[in-house]
């Protein structure tokens, strides 16, 4: 059985999509299933970032982009601003699920913004990037504009919130092993290791015997 791994995310979390480069080379050749989970850092009516302000610029100076450098991952700070709510990109997330996209929608939506500096709010982009990766781009428009999978998707952000107890992204959960930011190729092989490992001993049938009266 596939050793099961969820992501917590957030569309406009660089970190979140630096996170992606050392989780792909980690699960290469292991027998693991990765589910991508919404989480949304600054949901409406809340106000997100702005470009401009000097809390965003310094953390993006100090931290993304050494990170970026060191991953060898190209990142940029999007001109956008204020950043975009990311509800109406993960009802389209919900609905790219069902059609078997969920990995490749929520890479699209990343690149989208830390690499083109699109605005992932705006309803015609993101029908645009779901035509890209071959979802039905009418359909996909009027799921956004009628709200269709609006229930759905906070059903989702309630499990994130408060029955999986997310308070940052990027969060794995590995097996039974659950941690918050970016992780190393290194140490997220460790814990999958260690997981698929106490994984198949959960599955050894242990303490399995015959009485002397000859049942089994």
């Amino acid at each position: 059985m596939p050793l099961k791994i969820k992501v917590y995310s957030d569309y406009v979390c660089p970190f979140c999509f630096l996170a992606e480069e050392p989780l792909k080379e980690a699960v290469k050749g292991k027998d693991v299933e990765i589910e991508w989970m919404p989480f949304e850092l600054r949901p409406f009516p809340n106000e997100t970032l702005r470009f401009e302000g000097d809390y965003l610029q310094t953390t993006w100076k100090q931290s993304v982009y050494p990170m970026a450098e060191r991953l060898g991952v190209d990142i940029v700070l999007p001109n956008v601003s204020p950043q975009p709510y990311t509800h109406l990109a993960f009802e389209g997330f919900q609905y790219a699920k069902e059609k078997g996209k969920a990995s490749v929608y929520n890479d699209r939506m990343l690149r989208a913004f830390f690499q083109e500096e699109k605005n992932i709010g705006d309803i015609a982009v993101l029908t645009e990037l779901a035509a890209e990766i071959g979802l039905e781009q009418d359909e996909f428009k009027h799921i956004l504009e009628t709200r269709k999978y609006k229930e759905v998707h906070q059903k989702a952000l309630e499990h994130a919130y408060n029955e999986a107890e997310i308070q940052a992204v990027p969060t794995f959960i590995i097996g039974d092993t659950k941690t918050a930011g970016i992780l190393s190729k290194e140490k997220l092989e460790k814990i999958i290791e260690d997981e698929l490992e106490k994984q198949k001993q959960d599955e050894f049938p242990e303490g399995l015997v015959c009485g002397v009266d000859g049942f089994c």
